[in-house]
C-alpha cells in the first residue's frame, strides 16, 4: 500500500520526465538536475531486480589503383570514396592484431586499443555489430571465443578501441588483462546485430548492466553523430558502484549537447553518500516512470547486460541467433515482443 501511495505521488514526476520525449518548446534555461533529482524517488520502489552477477557475458572494397589516379591531387578527398576496411566478414576468418596502448579505468576494467592492419584502415564495422576474439592458451584444449562491441568510432583510422571489464575465472577478459602492448590477439567480423537506420525509430530505449552498455553506446553513438537522425533516447543503466559506470563522461556529454533528446538514469546497488540518483535496483515502477509508453507508436526497446538482468528485465535470449520469448518486467508493463531487442 505505501509502494502505491508513493507512485501515486510519483505520477506528475512521470509526466515532466517524458517531456524532453515531445517536440522542444521555446528554451526556458532550466537544468536537469531537478529531473534527477526528482526521478530518485522511483527508483525505491517497487519490487522488480536484478543481480549484477560476476560472470563473462556470453564491406566495402578498396578503390583500384586506376580509380585511384583519376583523383586530381589538388582535390579534396570524396566524402563518398570507398574506404579501405579491416574486417570485411565472409571467408575472411580471424586476423591478428597488435596491442598498442592500455589504459586503466577502474578497478577492473581496461581500455584496450589495437592497430588495424594499415594506417588507413577503418574497421568495417557497422551499427550495430561486434567483433570476435579468439585465444587459445598453452594448456588448453579448445580456443576460447568471445564477442567484443568496440568503443571507437567506426570512422576511426588505424586503431580499434574496446572498453574491457575482468571477470574472475573468464578466460579472455583475464588474458587480454595480462596483454603487454606489442603483443597480438585474433579478431574476426563483424557480427551483424541490430541493423540500424537513421529515423528507423522516434523513441528508443536503451537498458543495461555492466559491460552491457558498450553495444549500447555504439548505437547511441551512431544515431548523435548523425545530424540527419532525430531519433529519442533513453538510457537505464545500472551498476554496482559509481566507479563502475563505464562510458558516464561520454553520456554525459551527450546529455548537455542533446537535451530535448537524451536523458540517462543511473542505478547503484552500492551508492556513495550523498548520491542523488537510484539506489538498489532497476525496478518497474522505474521503468514505468522513464520509459516511452508501450502503446507509444515507433518505439525501440534495447537490452543488454548480465544474465541476471535478462532475467528480470526482458527474459534471456533463446540462442546467440534467436531472440526467445519476452517475459520479465517488460512483458508486465505491455511492451510487445516487436518493441524489445536483446543484445
Amino acid at each position: 500500500m505505501l509502494a502505491r501511495q508513493l507512485f501515486r505521488s510519483a505520477q506528475p514526476l512521470k509526466q515532466h520526465v517524458r517531456r524532453y520525449a515531445d517536440p522542444p518548446g521555446p528554451a526556458s534555461g532550466g537544468s536537469n538536475t531537478a529531473v534527477y533529482g526528482l526521478v530518485a524517488g522511483a527508483f525505491a520502489l517497487g519490487g522488480g531486480y536484478y543481480y549484477y552477477k560476476k560472470t563473462e557475458p556470453k564491406a566495402q572494397a578498396p578503390p583500384s589503383t586506376a580509380e585511384q589516379k583519376t583523383i586530381p591531387k589538388e582535390a579534396a578527398p570524396s566524402a563518398s570514396a570507398p574506404q579501405k576496411v579491416a574486417f570485411t566478414g565472409g571467408d575472411q576468418g580471424f586476423i591478428d592484431l597488435k596491442l598498442e596502448s592500455v589504459e586503466n579505468i577502474n578497478h577492473n576494467t581496461k581500455k584496450f586499443r589495437f592497430a588495424l592492419p594499415n594506417k588507413d584502415d577503418v574497421s568495417g564495422l557497422q551499427i550495430a555489430s561486434a567483433l570476435l576474439t579468439k585465444y587459445k592458451g598453452p594448456e588448453m584444449e579448445k580456443p576460447v571465443i568471445r564477442p567484443y562491441t568496440p568503443t571507437s568510432d567506426e570512422d576511426s583510422k588505424g586503431y580499434i578501441d574496446f572498453v574491457i571489464k575482468k571477470y574472475p575465472n573468464g578466460p579472455m577478459s583475464e588474458h587480454l588483462h595480462n596483454m603487454e602492448p606489442n603483443q597480438r590477439l585474433e579478431f574476426k567480423g563483424p557480427i551483424p546485430k541490430y541493423p540500424w537506420q537513421p529515423n528507423k525509430h522516434d523513441h528508443i530505449a536503451l537498458i543495461g548492466g555492466g559491460t552491457g552498455i558498450t553495444p549500447l553506446y555504439q548505437l547511441a553513438r551512431a544515431i548523435f553523430k548523425n545530424p540527419e537522425d532525430k531519433t529519442k533516447v533513453t538510457l537505464v543503466f545500472g551498476n554496482l558502484t559509481e566507479e563502475d559506470i563505464l562510458l558516464k563522461r561520454e553520456f554525459e556529454d551527450l546529455e548537455n549537447e542533446y537535451p530535448q533528446r537524451f536523458r540517462a538514469f543511473y542505478v547503484l546497488d552500492k551508492p556513495p553518500e550523498g548520491w542523488q540518483q537510484g539506489k538498489g535496483h532497476v525496478t518497474k515502477e522505474l521503468l514505468k516512470t522513464v520509459l516511452p509508453e508501450p502503446k507509444s507508436e515507433n518505439i525501440k526497446i534495447f537490452v543488454c547486460g548480465p544474465p541476471g538482468l535478462y532475467k528480470a528485465v526482458s527474459g534471456a535470449k533463446k540462442s546467440p541467433a534467436e531472440q526467445g520469448e519476452l517475459t520479465g518486467m517488460l512483458k508486465e508493463m505491455g511492451y510487445g515482443q516487436d518493441q524489445v531487442y536483446k543484445f
